[in-house]
């Protein structure tokens, strides 16, 4: 029972939504109405640029660390469950209770969590992410690679694994490719914005 508290603080963390409040507070817009309608920090950036996108993603990015480096602790110094929390805000954030259960697709989160428990692999997985945004220009290409790359290198770095660990990682890089889905379709019917394309401004407050 000791670890239900920060599993719920570990949600609630992750659930946040971050894209969301930027666009209301800074141009009094609902993101889920602009862009792609995701909840994310690449929806942010086509609608509101850079200056909003890069600290959002921060931000996100911290949603996933935090559980896993100040929470987790309190209740185990097991990395699995550090994991587990880490999990936890992942779906908070693909999940949000704020928003109508809506959000982002996880990657910055899940990448925050991957930097407090492997940054080793987390490293790997970063590095082929950027190399494809540069080769193909599509980020979702980038991060359904990623997230399959992830356990991958877990496997191959971060010796000895656990197996529940690594089932774990395989579960969240299956969630964040399974949360792509609409991506996947629009690669496939070739619809699919590029990096880099903006939508059309958004209007102000």
């Amino acid at each position: 029972m000791a670890a239900l508290p920060w599993l719920v603080a570990s949600y609630l963390l992750g659930a946040v939504p971050t894209s969301y409040l930027a666009g209301q507070l800074f141009r009094g817009i609902d993101l889920r109405e602009h862009g792609s309608r995701n909840l994310g920090a690449t929806n942010l950036y086509r609608v509101l640029g850079w200056r909003f996108a890069i600290p959002v993603a921060l931000l996100d990015a911290s949603k996933g660390l935090i559980p896993v480096v100040a929470f987790a602790p309190r209740v185990s110094s097991s990395e699995l469950f550090a994991l587990v929390c880490g999990l936890v805000a992942v779906l908070g954030h693909a999940f949000s209770v704020f928003v109508g259960f809506k959000g982002g697709k996880g990657v910055a989160t899940a990448a925050g969590v991957m930097l407090g428990l492997t940054p080793a692999a987390l490293g790997i997985a970063a590095a082929a992410w950027v190399a494809l945004v540069f080769l193909t220009g599509y980020v979702s290409v980038a991060s359904i690679a990623a997230a399959a790359l992830f356990p991958l290198a877990v496997y191959l770095i971060d010796r000895p694994v656990r197996p529940a660990m690594l089932w774990l990682d395989a579960a969240v890089a299956a969630g964040i490719i399974w949360l792509h889905r609409g991506n996947i379709r629009r690669l496939l019917d070739g619809t699919e914005n590029r990096f880099g394309r903006r939508a059309p401004a958004a209007p102000g407050p």
